[in-house]
């Protein structure tokens, strides 16, 4: 055996070498542009993953016992900083959903017609926003498609998402009298239908507007 055929594998040992690194280098290079991408999404980090479902027809399951709930903190419109005993003494649907959020957009109206339906001193829909924008963008996305009984309330800093371990939107918790959870839902109901409508009347006590 010639010395060239000896030291053949010792010439293609570097090239297989340079050939796994540039294999490295493009995992690396891939793995920082999905990190990149990912950084810019509205559902990174913390933020609750939009749910991709339509709102069809409508479900709930109460939990066997009412759990408690931690105060989460949230601002109105004007800016005023609010907690969940402040709507202490009323049965409350929280709806925690976001402009970005296709199902949030789509299940919006009909808890607007359900606000409309049983809104009152004894029970309201809370629509809690995660938008970035704050109050501002959720008023255009009301204007924009003629939200009227719904007021706006608003999450920024999305806290109260991780006090309520809430992983996806839209999460809807009812919520009773003493601020406990009767149940929740993740994902877009029709709140509006009788069924929903005659449930959440049971838990005011009324079969009526209270």
């Amino acid at each position: 055996m010639s010395a060239d055929e000896t030291s053949a594998p010792a010439r293609r040992a570097p090239i297989s070498m340079r050939v796994a690194v540039a294999l490295l280098g493009g995992v690396v290079l891939l793995a920082s542009g999905v990190g990149a991408y990912l950084s810019l999404s509205p559902t990174a980090g913390d933020r609750p993953v939009a749910t991709s479902q339509p709102a069809v027809g409508f479900s709930f399951r109460p939990h066997p016992a009412p759990r408690p709930l931690p105060n989460i903190a949230f601002e109105d419109d004007a800016e005023r900083k609010l907690t969940l005993a402040d709507v202490r003494g009323k049965v409350v649907l929280l709806n925690v959903w976001a402009t970005w959020c296709a199902p949030c957009r789509e299940e919006m109206p009909a808890l607007d017609r359900l606000q409309q339906k049983l809104g009152g001193p004894g029970f309201e829909v809370i629509a809690l926003s995660i938008d970035n924008g704050g109050p501002a963008a959720v008023r255009r996305f009301y204007d924009e498609i003629g939200i009227r009984a719904l007021a706006i309330y608003v999450d920024a800093a999305t806290r109260a998402t991780a006090g309520l371990a809430v992983v996806g939107i839209p999460t809807t918790l009812l919520i009773d009298r003493q601020g406990r959870e009767i149940g929740r839902r993740t994902g877009p109901a029709q709140w509006d239908e009788p069924q929903a409508v005659r449930m959440i009347a049971g838990y005011l006590g009324s079969a009526g507007k209270p």
